[in-house]
């Protein structure tokens, strides 16, 4: 296991981004401290050729706009809060309104726009970095000062880990996630629509015209959202224009990471594997991409990424009958997410 650090850029405070590109030999990937963002991973196919499976942008600067949210980490609350506001203990906390009046990702100077301390580490059969941050009350409208601490690690089994760790001293909603676009044919490769997706879950929660879920918690059976089975992500999409950025209710048994997804591109052979304590998952399917400027030249068109986004429920701080984001003072906020990734040789 090896661990290379640079520095990726300067920011307009003064303060230098680094860039941390973890390997095990035989597949890297590189994250860097600003946003807690993956900027590449770098996996290998039949044949041996190594290809870039994420989206992203070439440097610091496209991060620190980074309209689409590639590979970072989102929070206080990840995915859309209705109304830009919720209540809790009587009182009621407005929000940015970024997104059509609601708050989404929990507006434009979320977590992904923010500096972290960052301290690489090796242990047996797994390297990666800890990242750690303290989010003041207030920050973003949210009650509580956070104490985070964020893990993102590789091991010799070809396995990504994204472990958190938050403290609260008020009761607050959480919810974090990481917003990587994968492409398993390769970044530059063009739509996603043949890769082939299997979710382990039963129900999804469908949504209004601005994508606030309405509430309700739906079997999957006999809808296009039934990916129980593998199909390819193209096959019911033009059902639900623009694409799917829906919840799904993950099958769950104990405290454990459960199977969460498979994905298979059948051009390369590449396949992986999620595993999440997460209660729910956003699958999105890129439909807002559009000839955005990425890596190598690269313009990344309508469908070139999807994401599978590990969370709790959208808008939950205010649905009673969603699983409860509310992290008290006396409690952790522990989630772990787990993408292993295979190749055919």
């Amino acid at each position: 296991m090896k661990i290379k650090k640079k520095t990726f850029g300067c920011l307009s405070t003064g303060e230098r981004a680094s860039l941390f590109t973890i390997s095990n030999g035989t597949m890297s990937f590189s994250v860097t401290n600003f946003g807690c963002i993956i900027t590449s991973i770098l996996v290998p196919a039949a044949g041996g050729l190594q290809d870039d499976i994420v989206l992203g942008y070439p440097t610091l600067e496209g991060y620190t706009a980074n309209p689409v949210y590639f590979g970072c980490l989102v929070g206080r609350f990840a995915n859309r809060i209705a109304g830009a506001s919720f209540s809790l203990a009587g009182k009621r906390y407005t929000l940015p309104a970024n997104d059509n009046g609601n708050c989404l990702h929990s507006g434009k100077h979320g977590f992904h726009k923010q500096l972290w301390k960052a301290q690489p580490f090796t242990s047996r059969g797994e390297a990666g970095v800890v990242f750690k941050r303290k989010s003041p009350s207030g920050e973003q409208g949210f009650p509580g000062n956070l104490d985070m601490k964020v893990t993102y690690s590789l091991t010799s089994d070809n396995d990504i880990i994204i472990r958190y760790a938050v403290k609260t001293d008020a009761p607050t909603p959480v919810s974090l996630t990481n917003h990587t676009y994968f492409n398993l044919a390769g970044h530059d490769s063009g739509s996603v629509l043949d890769h082939q997706v299997q979710l382990f879950a039963d129900r999804y929660t469908p949504v209004d015209a601005q994508a606030i879920p309405t509430g309700e918690i739906l079997d999957v059976a006999g809808t296009p959202f039934d990916f129980r089975s593998p199909k390819k992500i193209g096959q019911d999409i033009e059902k639900v224009a623009p694409g799917f950025d829906h919840n799904w209710e993950i099958n769950r048994s104990g405290d454990a990471p459960n199977p969460v997804a498979g994905v298979y591109e059948p051009t390369t052979g590449r396949s992986m594997t999620l595993w999440s304590t997460q209660p729910g998952v956003q699958f999105y399917t890129g439909n807002f991409l559009s000839e955005e400027p990425g890596k190598n030249g690269e313009l990344y068109g309508k469908h070139a990424g999807f994401c599978l986004e590990t969370q709790h429920f959208p808008d939950s701080p205010n649905r009673d009958n969603f699983p409860s984001s509310i992290l008290l003072p006396q409690d952790t906020y522990r989630q772990e997410t787990i993408w292993h990734f295979d190749f055919e040789s």
